[in-house]
């Protein structure tokens, strides 16, 4: 049975540039990249080249790129790194988890946590983080585009608001990597993470730009490895394998491929929504081209993506980070969602090398599946 994708949000595959990108410093290319002989001295040579692409990717000098671990790990050193006793954090209630753990952690150590709502369409209001500044805001962290709705946050817009408060600012970028444009001078940023296997990378490796300047203190702890801000030997595959999908997503943005995945998730949604009882979740906000997230009136969302997969249909009740929890979307539900119905809905995230006929048959499946479970509910949807 063939497979349809639909959560690249979580994951995305392999490219096969990256793979082929990377397997000389898996086999053959081992050096340390801290080594001084010549097998070290290629490795770092490698890394180097891919902190400058970062660089061209972030539009940032190549001193500001920090090479580490992923997303969480870019996330939390970004708000830990810089939150002390006693100062003010604000970010938004539809962050990412890693974003509001680190921010209860932060709390937990004595600072003062704010977390501003969106609005029902899930858009964070720029005025409702100016209103909440303080003297003692240090840091605003507020994501580029949200994981589970594909809303695009208006970060320069909040950039500016920030910085008139003569505070920091994070960004957690890594849905947005690759997928609008990018550019960390026009968001007006201190910090931004990113992650690799988000934009057809592996696992296991990220990037966070720290603007030159910024206190950061580190989180990794060791070595002299990233300039002293990220100790650990570097993942030298990994950063060669994510200099090589920045690379690919730079030409993705300007070679017609978001604009077609675009109309891809067009279609896909139209589709849907011609069943009854259907509504796109952040529909009227400005989204990320591949994503699309949407209720299901009378349909437990767990149970049809259970019954899609068994179709051989991939997708996601939301974040795979928070896969297998009882709790309903933290994000729906800060939009004013009901707890029925952030349940009942679903996120369709397309991969970049998705066709017309993947959609075309999550487009047959669907319906089957929603009027199956609709069946065994005890009530049925009118109209």
């Amino acid at each position: 049975m063939p497979r349809v994708y639909c959560d690249a949000n979580a994951t995305t595959p392999l490219a096969p540039e990256v793979l082929d990108a990377m397997r000389p410093f898996l086999l053959e290319e081992f050096g340390n990249a801290s080594s001084i002989h010549r097998e070290g001295q290629q490795a770092r040579r490698a890394v180097e080249r891919a902190r400058e692409t970062l660089a061209s990717f972030f539009h940032c000098r190549e001193a500001e790129v920090i090479f580490n671990s992923g997303g969480t790990e870019g996330d939390n050193t970004a708000i830990l790194g810089l939150m002390r006793a006693g100062d003010h954090l604000i970010t938004t209630a539809i962050e990412h988890e890693a974003v509001l753990r680190a921010a209860e952690r932060a709390g937990a150590r004595g600072a003062e946590v704010t977390f501003v709502a969106p609005r029902a369409n899930g858009l964070v209001d720029p005025e409702e983080i100016r209103r909440a500044l303080r003297p003692a805001t240090r840091l605003v962290s507020v994501m580029l585009a949200n994981n589970e709705t594909g809303v695009v946050q208006p970060v320069e817009e909040i950039g500016k608001i920030v910085a008139e408060a003569g505070a920091y600012f994070h960004i957690d970028a890594v849905q947005g990597a690759g997928k609008i444009e990018f550019d960390v001078r026009r968001f007006g940023c201190h910090l931004c993470s990113i992650s690799a296997h988000k934009m057809h990378g592996p696992k296991g490796v990220g990037a966070l730009y720290v603007r030159r300047g910024t206190p950061l203190d580190p989180l990794m702890v060791g070595g002299s490895h990233e300039r002293r801000q990220r100790a650990g030997t570097q993942n030298v595959p990994g950063i060669v394998a994510l200099g090589k999908a920045a690379e690919l997503v730079m030409t993705n943005l300007v070679d017609g491929t978001i604009e077609r995945v675009a109309a891809l998730r067009d279609r896909l949604e139209a589709g849907i929504l011609r069943i009854a009882g259907t509504a796109v979740n952040g529909a009227d906000a400005p989204r990320v081209a591949n994503t699309t997230n949407i209720r299901f009136e009378q349909v437990e969302g767990e149970a049809l993506v259970i019954a899609l997969d068994l179709k051989g249909v991939a997708v996601s009740g939301g974040s795979a980070c928070h896969s297998g929890s009882t709790e309903p979307s933290h994000v729906l539900m800060a939009m004013g969602l009901d707890k029925q119905a952030a349940r009942a809905s679903l996120r369709f995230s397309l991969l970049r090398t998705a066709t017309k006929e993947d959609v075309d048959r999550v487009l047959q499946l669907v319906p089957e599946a929603v009027e199956h479970l609709r069946k065994l509910a005890p009530t049925t949807v009118a109209g």
